[in-house]
């Protein structure tokens, strides 16, 4: 089962919220150089997993709506749901 992202918006909101990772991640390298202190720097730490994880979130939902509504005859929706599970277990 090889669904894909399609709408253009939601591929647009998460490449958004990807730059806004990327962007995070060049703070964090500027606060380890700056020699921020260990807490300063995992809490932006913990703040970009959970961006991260939302996402994969993201990503997985359009999955299973693209292969719960496509009108593909060949798409089973059990397999697409056990698909979106063993994806979300890989959190």
């Amino acid at each position: 089962m090889a669904a894909q992202i399609r709408d253009p918006k939601v591929i647009k909101q998460l490449t958004d919220r990807l730059r806004r990772i990327e962007g995070q991640a060049r703070g964090i390298q500027r606060m380890l150089e700056e020699g921020r202190p260990c807490a300063d720097v995992i809490t932006q730490l913990t703040a970009l997993r959970n961006a991260v994880n939302k996402v994969a979130t993201q990503v997985i939902v359009e999955h299973l709506e693209a292969c719960l509504f496509q009108e593909d005859p060949e798409v089973d929706p059990k397999a697409a749901l056990q698909e979106a599970k063993r994806l979300f277990l890989q959190l």
